[in-house]
C-alpha cells in the first residue's frame, strides 16, 4: 500500500495565490490595490499578480490627487483591462470614482432591503423636494418632509436630516426617500425601546412638551406621560405652570404603565419631601399660625401654611359672631391668624380656627384693662370731711412746739 502524502499549507497557500493571479482581469470587477506611484496624470496601482494597474486624475474622483500617497491600499474598478494610451500602454485602465459609486449603491440597497433609517446631508433643494447625499443622489418629496414651522424646503439645505429609502431604480438612477416615514419609524422604535425600560416606581428623565389646565405632558423618549397637576406636589397647585415650563427637562416617577393605552402617569411627589410627615412637629395643637387664604368652599375655609400644606378653618370656627357668611370675613388671598386645634397627619387634614384666636384676644385686652384700672388711695379726710381742718391744725401745732 503506497504511502500518501499531504502537502505543506505554506505551499497550497502559494499555489492558491498563484492560480487567483492567473485569472484573467474583466471590467467591471472591483478589486484591491496599492498606490505604487503618484503622478500628475493620475496614479499607478499594484493590483497583485494580475497586472499593474493606472487611475487617471479625472477618474480618482473630484481630481483630488493630492490626498493620494505612495503605499496607501485603495480600492478600484476595473474600467478596462488593458489601457491603449501611449503612456499607459499595457496597464489595466482603472477608476476609484467608480469604485466609490459602486460601493455607494451597494451601500444603499442594503439600505433599502433591511429597512434601514439613515442621517444623510441635504445637499440642494430641487423641484418638489431635496437632493440628498447617500453616497449617489437621493431624492426626498417635499410631501415626505416634516417641515418644522416656520420652515421653508430652503432651511434645510446643508443640514442634517433622517432618511429611509423607499424605492430604487438602479437603471434610471433613481432613489426616493422620505424623512417622514423615517422620523414615524424612528419614533415607532424608540416608543418600544422606552416602554421596554418603563414600571412602576422608576425614576426616569423626560421634557415637558405641554401644558393644559389638568396637567403636563411629558416625552419619555418617543413616548409621552401625562404629569396630572394632583401628582405635582405635596400641596394644592392650581395651574401646572405654577411648577413647570414647556421645554423643560425634569425628573419623574411613574406611578402607572398602561401598555395597552398606553398610557403613562407621572409624579413628581415620590422626589420631593412629604410636609405631612412633620406637620404634627411643625404645627403643634394650640399653637398660633399664619397662612393665606387660597379657597372658600360651602365648609369652610382653606389656608396655605407656611410649608405648603393647606389647612381648614371651619364656618363655625372663623368668627364670634353667628351665622356671618364666611365671604364676609374673608377674602382669598388675605393673610390670617388662626389657632391649631386638631392634626390629623394620616388623613392629611389639620383644622384651625379664627374664632378662638377672636376669643383670646378679646380676653387678654379685658385682662390689660382690668390691671390698668388700680384702686385709689383714701384719705381720713376723704371718709370724714370735718375732720380734714382739724387734723392739719393738730400737725400745725405739733410742728410749733
Amino acid at each position: 500500500m503506497s504511502e500518501q502524502r499531504t502537502m505543506p499549507t505554506d505551499n497550497m497557500d502559494e499555489m492558491m495565490q498563484a492560480l487567483e493571479a492567473m485569472q484573467p482581469v474583466r471590467t467591471g470587477d472591483i478589486l484591491k490595490g496599492k498606490i505604487v506611484q503618484v503622478r500628475q496624470d493620475g496614479v499607478s496601482v499594484d493590483i497583485g499578480g494580475k497586472a499593474e494597474g493606472f487611475i487617471p486624475a479625472i477618474e480618482w474622483g473630484g481630481n483630488h490627487l493630492e490626498e493620494a500617497k505612495v503605499g496607501d491600499e485603495v480600492e478600484v474598478y476595473v474600467l478596462r483591462p488593458e489601457s491603449k494610451a501611449e503612456e499607459t500602454e499595457g496597464m489595466v485602465l482603472l477608476s476609484k470614482r467608480r469604485a466609490d459609486y459602486e460601493r455607494a449603491w451597494k451601500r444603499v440597497q442594503e439600505a433599502f432591503e433591511n429597512g434601514e433609517i439613515l442621517q444623510v446631508m441635504v445637499k440642494d433643494r430641487i423641484k418638489g423636494g431635496l437632493l440628498v447625499d447617500l453616497g449617489v443622489d437621493g431624492f426626498v418629496p417635499a410631501s415626505q418632509v416634516v417641515i418644522p414651522t416656520g420652515w421653508r424646503l430652503e432651511h434645510f439645505i446643508g443640514r442634517t436630516i433622517k432618511v429611509k429609502i423607499i424605492e430604487i431604480d438602479r437603471d434610471r438612477r433613481r432613489v426616493l426617500c422620505s424623512n417622514k416615514i423615517a422620523l414615524d419609524e424612528d419614533r415607532e422604535r424608540r416608543r418600544q425601546e422606552t416602554l421596554s425600560k418603563l414600571y412602576e416606581g422608576a425614576i426616569v428623565e423626560g421634557i415637558v412638551r405641554r401644558i393644559t389646565d389638568f396637567g403636563a405632558f411629558v416625552d419619555l423618549g418617543g413616548i409621552d406621560g401625562l404629569l396630572h397637576v394632583s401628582e405635582m406636589g405635596w400641596t394644592r397647585v392650581n395651574h401646572p405652570s405654577e411648577v413647570v415650563k414647556e421645554g423643560q427637562r425634569i425628573q419623574v416617577a411613574v406611578i402607572g404603565v398602561d401598555p395597552d393605552g398606553p398610557r403613562i402617569s407621572l409624579s413628581l411627589k415620590p422626589l420631593l419631601p412629604d410636609p405631612w410627615r412633620t406637620a404634627e412637629q411643625d404645627y403643634p395643637i394650640g399653637a398660633r399660625v399664619r397662612g393665606v387664604v387660597t379657597r372658600i368652599v360651602p365648609f369652610g375655609v382653606f389656608v396655605r401654611l407656611p410649608t405648603g400644606i393647606e389647612g381648614v378653618i371651619p364656618n363655625n370656627e372663623l368668627s364670634t359672631r353667628r351665622n356671618v357668611r364666611a365671604e364676609e370675613i374673608v377674602k382669598v388671598g388675605q393673610e390670617v391668624e388662626a389657632k391649631v386645634y386638631q392634626v390629623n397627619p394620616h388623613q392629611r387634614r389639620i383644622l384651625l380656627s379664627m374664632r378662638q384666636v377672636a376669643q383670646e384676644q378679646e380676653r387678654l385686652e379685658l385682662r390689660e384693662y382690668m390691671q390698668k384700672q388700680t384702686a385709689p388711695q383714701i384719705t381720713l379726710g376723704d371718709v370724714f370731711p370735718e375732720l380734714s381742718g382739724t387734723s392739719e391744725e393738730g400737725e400745725g401745732k405739733q410742728a410749733e412746739e
